[in-house]
């Protein structure tokens, strides 16, 4: 049983048999990508996107070749009010800024020898935070836009189609983007290209070449080239690394 907090790193293989335990557990990945799967729910986890075991939840696993993630162990006390059920409801969540400046934080500590106690109970609680914070944020003005483009990813975007859809200059959208994703625009809508492809390529059977148009590439040598920059492998070698057996 877990009193406080724990932390290790950890790479995983194959899926193996469903596991539970009476502690919660983060997922952080590092490098690579990881398949999880809580309560009959999955998700891809990578370096953008963190996993969440609740207490209790039926859990299996299953990493790429380069996986490797911080695990943190959570005793049940240790969570503050709510945040337990406000990560089982979202088990699967999108790392922003400040979350995976702490990541990294975090890993350097880990790699430079064993983190010290103190440091990791410090730690835990701000990434907590990060994760589950629910105080008013002001309105994105790119929520419509997002939206509207995630409905229809194929469709050729561009820096001017999308300031126009947003009423907006060239400029103001990277700045908007700048200041709500800290990222550009292109950066952006390449980035959700690829997340859909993946997710196409690791839970449908869908052609290559479809997925590629469907998630916006031009064809599928482009989805190629960007999927290997990314990931260092193909589409059909991601595919086959991640689908479920």
């Amino acid at each position: 049983m877990v009193s406080t907090v724990d932390l290790h790193l950890r790479s995983y293989g194959e899926f193996t048999a469903p596991d539970r335990h009476d502690y919660g557990q983060l997922v952080l990945p590092l490098n690579g990508a990881l398949l999880l799967e809580v309560e009959g729910r999955q998700g891809m986890l990578d370096p953008l996107r963190a996993g969440f075991v609740a207490p209790g939840a039926w859990h299996a696993q299953h990493g790429d070749a380069s996986n490797r993630s911080i695990i943190v162990d959570i005793g049940a006390e240790a969570l503050a009010p709510g945040a337990g059920e406000r990560l089982f409801e979202r088990p699967f969540a999108p790392l922003g800024p400040a979350s995976r400046k702490l990541i990294e934080f975090m890993a350097l500590m880990s790699d430079s020898g064993a983190a010290p106690p103190a440091v990791v109970q410090g730690w835990v609680p701000l990434l907590l935070d990060t994760l589950t914070l629910d105080s008013p944020r002001p309105a994105s003005k790119l929520a419509a836009l997002l939206a509207r483009i995630e409905a229809a990813p194929g469709q050729p975007w561009t820096t001017g189609s999308m300031a126009q859809a947003l009423g907006s200059s060239v400029s103001r959208l990277h700045a908007l983007f700048r200041e709500e994703h800290d990222t550009t625009p292109h950066a952006w809508l390449l980035g959700r290209r690829l997340d859909l492809a993946r997710e196409w390529l690791a839970g449908t059977a869908t052609p290559i070449a479809e997925i590629a148009l469907r998630a916006g590439f031009s064809e599928q040598s482009a989805l190629t080239r960007a999927l290997r920059k990314a990931t260092g492998m193909t589409p059909a070698a991601y595919r086959r690394q991640h689908r479920p057996a």
